[in-house]
């Protein structure tokens, strides 16, 4: 693997990402509107409530966290959609350029996309809404890593359903995360789902993200056992989906689709 090819694809997205306002805005914009919205609904819920408990580090962490997520998510598949809009996936692969450094050089983007929204989320939660992560202590690093992971891990195999069916399919990628989300239990402690949701909410590992943030605001200790397990989960996930991913392109270039990219679906 040559970190200089991976570094070019990073060198890429930065200039489009520099040269257009219109793709720098959403970096933070969407984010910032997550963060002010449901920073007054926890307020509202705050002054409602007759049980003095606090929803601002419960509701508005949740968002946080889940929002980072999202990001990271979407940030591998934007990374991948640019070039295809583009037009420029097989001009890509007409270089020396290996899979493994391509894919690379997409997370990697994501990561700089995702920061960026993050340290806006850090900064709106801790200065308009009080929302301080000093209290959920060591925990948070092990938070983001399992979000990180698992959001790379459904970036590419976005991309990789994408690659596949053609750039149509884009519209049965962005919803993803909502799609997981009841699943992950980012609102609500697992034991609320049904028996066969519960099932699914063990194999997810943002599930585990969620159920220890609501026992350190209750006063818990954090799981260890459980942020352990949710890492391991994270990266047999990111390895499953390379590895699909390298299946779908081995494919694609066998059997010509890579060169018959259009706006309509690839059969």
């Amino acid at each position: 693997m040559n970190l200089s090819r991976t570094f070019a694809i990073v060198l890429r997205h930065f200039y489009l990402v520099r040269g257009s306002p219109a793709r720098v805005l959403p970096l933070f914009a969407w984010v910032a509107i997550d963060m002010v919205l449901w920073g007054f609904i926890t307020k509202y819920l705050n002054a409602v409530s007759a049980a003095g408990f606090d929803f601002v580090p419960v509701l508005l962490g949740a968002v946080l966290l889940w929002d980072f997520f999202t990001r990271v998510m979407h940030g591998v598949t934007m990374a991948f959609m640019e070039d295809v809009w583009s037009r420029n996936f097989l001009n890509l692969f007409a270089t020396p350029l290996a899979i493994s450094e391509y894919v690379g050089g997409l997370v990697v983007s994501s990561m700089g996309t995702s920061s960026i929204g993050l340290i806006v989320m850090f900064v709106l939660a801790g200065a308009i809404f009080g929302l301080s992560f000093v209290s959920y202590g060591a925990a948070v690093l092990p938070f983001l890593l399992v979000l990180f992971l698992f959001g790379v891990a459904l970036g590419i195999t976005g991309a990789a359903i994408v690659l596949r069916f053609g750039p149509a399919t884009e519209w049965f990628i962005w919803p993803i995360p909502a799609l997981v989300s009841p699943f992950a239990a980012v609102f609500y402690p697992v034991a609320t789902l049904p028996t066969w949701m519960q099932y699914l909410a063990t194999i997810l590992p943002p599930s585990y993200v969620f159920e220890n943030l609501r026992a350190i605001i209750s006063g818990q200790a954090a799981s260890v056992t459980a942020l352990i397990w949710a890492i391991v989960l994270a990266i047999a996930y990111v390895l499953l989906a390379c590895w699909v991913f390298g299946g779908v392109y081995r494919h694609s270039v066998r059997t010509g689709l890579v060169a018959r990219y259009s706006a309509e679906t690839v059969s």
